[in-house]
């Protein structure tokens, strides 16, 4: 397996899909990439040569932040929010959606399991 940026990129693979296997690289990226480095899109990650893999190294490190470096700048970023206390910074704070999706229905994904609540038993109780 070619080992870029500290990532094991799938050997069976097309180089343009074992390339999205590093975190923040996706479709485009790795397209981007491969036609600096002018290497075939649809050749295997096993057929790289040492020097293929690192010059497609060499373009990542000096082009695009990835892997370690990309998720502790995101984190910063999440906590800058949270320091500064805005309005995305509260909501991350709570666990809710961040960009105004509604939260009346869905949202389970960031709310989490439904929570039950001990309701009224009924409104003819109240009179």
């Amino acid at each position: 397996m070619p080992r870029i940026a500290g990532v094991d990129i799938p050997n069976d693979k097309r180089v343009v899909v074992s390339l999205t296997y590093i975190y923040g690289i996706g479709p485009a990226f790795s397209r981007a990439i491969l036609k600096d480095a002018q290497i075939d899109e649809n050749t295997r990650a096993k057929d790289l040569t040492e020097d293929q893999i690192s010059h497609i190294a060499s373009i990542i490190d000096r082009n695009y932040v990835v892997e370690g470096q990309l998720r502790r700048q995101i984190t910063q970023n999440i906590a800058r929010l949270r320091d500064i206390q805005c309005y995305r910074g509260m909501r991350h704070r709570k666990g809710l959606p961040v960009r105004g999706q509604r939260t009346k229905t869905n949202a389970r994904t960031r709310k989490g399991p439904k929570k039950t609540v001990a309701g009224k038993k009924g409104v003819k109780e109240l009179r």
